[in-house]
């Protein structure tokens, strides 16, 4: 008989599987403190929270019984992952419970965003009986631009598609195909900001998406377009957006999430007559709260009962074996992924790994996990796991093929990541643990190479000619970018070949622009690996 408490409010019929499941007890105290919750927490075989309830370390190691944890919902800043990774529990979340839920929110910011609905509201119940104030658009025959195009953005471009709309996408991950059977136009980012007539936002919060609509994207946006966020706060710049809405460049914006939550009371979007606001419901419905659940306490039983699952959001437990000859190459595996990633262009549709040597005789499968990480975090940052990244691929259509070989050209072991993107793109990373040296990259594309693969580095494409290396340095020192490191290969003289080098701090963009234009210079581009 296994036991479950849950410590937070949750809906009877959200975990009615739970209760009704013949070999589970179901105790429901909530409003538990710490000490408390330590003091009960070690008779239980599973734990369900919600967001009030912040699962410790020392809850987790008062928990000797302990097999998973559930959140009821899709955030699990509230638990801690590391404490649970080392005891062997299995944290589970509920990522796709609010995908309607949040889409029909951000559908219903548009619509009220369109026609004045909360103004014309707020005029109506003081008495006054303004028709002329609030002259709205309709849906039909405008273009709507979705960034982001997983779940709850594919399902809002549905609806949209049934009012009529003619939908721009972007996601660093929708092809050509996938945008075909989802009956939209794939575009750019300066696609939709210039075509657009309304924007709707559908991203995680990364270094890459943050700000990615700011004074730039407004100075060239159609005007009188309209702006819904319902997903991040900080992927669009709240200030320059007030600005571009007193230039008359935007007509209005709808807003459920801001950058810091709650937002000040001074806060611009609290008081302007433009700017629609919410604090943060997109998840906030019954079916939702229901749903996620329901989720969750599902996955709890196929743990328990030692069945498959889904939605961990920490690495499930591995046989120690495997985990010892494995665990050195995680940190390089997802470093040679993130590296792939960085200097890709376009939608990727495929990733290919090869293992050769000592690690084609292993199960690698957490392994590959890692290294999918790497490549997706770019794009999806802290909302990409080693659990999910399988999963998430999967959902974008990204194809994983791992190979093996005996063969490692020269190493111990050797791990070759290659990405094929849209459009037959390839480009391949090669590492390896070196006795002595450590991680290792030895190849880009087709040129051996050796360096470390960490910090800020910049990839150049040039031709192998006299003085080029010269060039480069001067520049970046009169820039004031110092180099720690160079590799330089080439496969014959005076062909093509590359430049490596690791500096000691971010490279501005400007400067990037100015080496790919130094003479012989093909392309420059920086990676970071943190």
């Amino acid at each position: 008989m296994f036991k479950i408490l849950v410590s937070d409010p949750i809906s009877d019929l959200g975990i009615q599987q739970l209760t009704e499941a013949s070999d589970v007890t179901v105790d429901k105290k909530t409003g538990l403190s710490e000490d408390e919750l330590i003091a009960i927490i070690g008779e239980y075989d599973g734990l369900l929270v919600r967001s009030q309830t912040t699962v410790t370390e020392k809850i987790i190691e008062a928990g000797s019984n302990l097999k998973v944890i559930g959140r009821a919902g899709v955030g699990v800043d509230n638990i801690n992952l590391e404490a649970a990774t080392k005891r062997g529990v299995v944290v589970i979340n509920a990522p796709d419970g609010n995908t309607i839920t949040t889409c029909e929110h951000a559908f219903a910011m548009m619509m009220a965003l369109a026609r004045h609905i909360p103004q014309a509201y707020a005029k109506t119940t003081t008495g006054v009986w303004d028709k002329k104030s609030f002259l709205g658009v309709e849906l039909r025959g405008k273009t709507l631009g979705v960034l982001g195009m997983g779940r709850i953005g594919s399902e809002v471009a549905k609806r949209a598609k049934a009012f009529g709309m003619n939908i721009l996408a972007y996601d660093p991950f929708l092809t050509a195909d996938r945008a075909e059977k989802l009956e939209v136009t794939l575009a750019s980012v300066d696609d939709i900001v210039q075509g657009a007539d309304f924007i709707t936002v559908h991203t995680p919060l990364t270094p890459q998406t943050r700000h990615m609509i700011s004074r730039p994207q407004f100075e060239v946006m159609k005007k009188g377009m309209r702006i819904v966020n319902c997903a991040r706060g900080g992927v669009i710049d709240e200030m320059a957006l007030v600005e571009a809405i007193d230039a008359g460049i935007v007509a209005g914006a709808a807003f459920d999430v801001f950058e810091k939550e709650p937002p000040q009371a001074d806060h611009p979007f609290l008081s302007h007559p433009k700017i629609i606001v919410t604090p943060h419901l997109g998840a906030s419905t019954v079916e939702a709260q229901e749903n996620v659940a329901i989720d969750v306490s599902e996955q709890v039983l196929h743990i328990l009962r030692n069945e498959p699952f889904i939605n961990a959001v920490n690495i499930p437990p591995v046989a120690p074996s495997v985990m010892n000859k494995l665990q050195p190459y995680f940190n390089l595996g997802e470093k040679l992924g993130s590296f792939a990633s960085q200097i890709t262009n376009g939608a990727i549709n495929e990733i290919h790994v090869e293992f050769a040597g000592d690690l084609s005789d292993v199960d690698t499968q957490p392994l590959n996990r890692y290294i999918v990480k790497g490549v997706l975090s770019r794009h999806f940052g802290g909302d990409v796991n080693i659990v999910n990244s399988m999963h998430l691929a999967k959902t974008r259509e990204v194809n994983v093929v791992v190979t093996k070989a005996s063969k490692t050209k020269g190493f111990t072991n050797l791990i070759t990541v290659k990405l094929i993107a849209e459009g037959g793109e390839e480009r391949l990373v090669a590492g390896t643990l070196l006795q002595g040296y450590g991680e290792r990259i030895v190849q880009l594309g087709k040129f051996p190479v050796d360096i470390a693969p960490e910090g800020n580095q910049i990839l150049i494409s040039h031709n192998d000619k006299p003085g080029i290396i010269g060039n480069v340095g001067t520049l970046l020192g009169q820039n004031d970018v110092n180099i720690a490191s160079m590799q330089v290969g080439r496969i014959v003289v005076g062909g093509e070949a590359i430049m490596l080098l690791t500096v000691d701090k971010e490279v501005p963009d400007d400067v990037l622009v100015k080496l790919a234009a130094l003479s012989e210079i093909n392309t420059a581009k920086e990676v970071v690996l943190q």
